[in-house]
């Protein structure tokens, strides 16, 4: 499905549909385990122009949908890009490297110095002035007034954004951890691909992602000291996935407390029940009229999953994961 849409979007007027197209082909860039890859330098050249051009724009209220992936962010994001106002970018990694390669945990461009989480500090006159430039323009390009950003990862930087984007509203979305781990450890054995000896899947180039985690917050953070011993670069996939799952919903929650006024906690099954309702709060929240094509393909597309059975997961991992379903209001006997 070529820029997270289908037949049914195109419904909606051609306008929209071309919109999403030149978001997906010219600034969203290609990630590691993607097609298409060698367009990539052509998406680094368009950008780059945008960044030297003089001047600089200022964008206004920004919307950043974070979270963990598999959790809805994108069908999310696809429906806020039916907004009439909205300009919408599935995970515009190459955007954020030029940025700051900082951003890049995944080894998409480049293959070392990713760093988690990103502080207040770490924000600088070149990437204020970059981040507005790029993404104002974009809008210019595509022809609209709010920017959405979908990157899950964007959560473990809130104080960057904030600093970059003092008016921006940030979408954290939820979802139980049973369901998300089962997504995760699927998705990686279904779209790993093997170049040259290496992995390539859910975990970045080679591990990158794994490793990253596993250096710069289990082995640092005192709040995971209980599952070092088991965290190790061999851990298998479910594992993987339930810690990952763990760190963000926490690290979501924490923000949540932090920036009660920037944050938005959205829960992904709330919004699988009870569409209407969820939406129509989410645009009020994130000052954004109410767009009937939004609510209508958010009828037409979100429904319940069905029941997962618990994922095998090893003890200390599975302690951490009972109490994190219970911060989130889940019971730990879902499955």
């Amino acid at each position: 499905m070529v820029a997270q849409v289908d037949k049914e979007y195109a419904n909606y007027g051609y306008g929209k549909l071309i919109r999403r197209l030149i978001s997906y082909t010219l600034f969203e860039g290609r990630p590691h385990t993607t097609k298409g890859q060698w367009f990539n330098p052509v998406v680094f050249f368009i950008l780059r122009i945008l960044t030297a051009l003089p001047g600089c724009p200022k964008l206004k209220q920004p919307i950043f949908i974070t979270g963990l992936g598999r959790s809805g962010t994108t069908i999310l994001g696809i429906l806020l890009s039916l907004h009439e106002d909205v300009g919408f970018l599935n995970e515009p990694k190459a955007i954020w490297r030029i940025i700051d390669p900082k951003h890049d945990i995944n080894g998409d461009y480049v293959s070392s110095g990713g760093i988690f989480r990103l502080k207040k500090d770490a924000t600088n006159e070149h990437a204020r002035k970059t981040a507005h430039r790029i993404f104002g323009r974009y809008l210019s390009i595509v022809q609209a007034k709010r920017l959405v950003d979908k990157y899950p990862e964007l959560i473990f930087r809130v104080e960057y954004l904030l600093a970059l984007f003092p008016d921006a509203k940030i979408i954290f979305i939820s979802r139980n951890g049973v369901d998300a781990t089962h997504s995760i450890a699927l998705w990686s054995k279904r779209l790993g691909v093997e170049v040259n000896g290496r992995v390539d899947d859910w975990w970045g180039r080679g591990d990158i992602k794994w490793t990253y985690l596993r250096e710069q917050i289990i082995l640092q953070d005192a709040d995971y000291t209980s599952v070092r011993e088991v965290a190790n670069e061999d851990l298998d996939h479910v594992n993987r996935a339930a810690l990952e799952w763990i760190i963000t919903m926490r690290e979501g929650l924490k923000c949540l407390r932090e920036h009660p006024d920037s944050i938005i906690h959205v829960q992904y099954e709330k919004l699988t029940v009870s569409p209407e309702i969820e939406i129509s709060r989410l645009l009020k929240q994130c000052n954004l009229s109410q767009d009937s094509a939004v609510i209508s393909h958010a009828k037409k597309k979100l429904y319940k999953n069905k029941l997962k059975k618990k994922p095998n997961l090893l003890a200390p991992i599975q302690i951490l994961f009972d109490e994190t379903m219970a911060e989130l209001g889940h019971s730990s006997e879902e499955e």
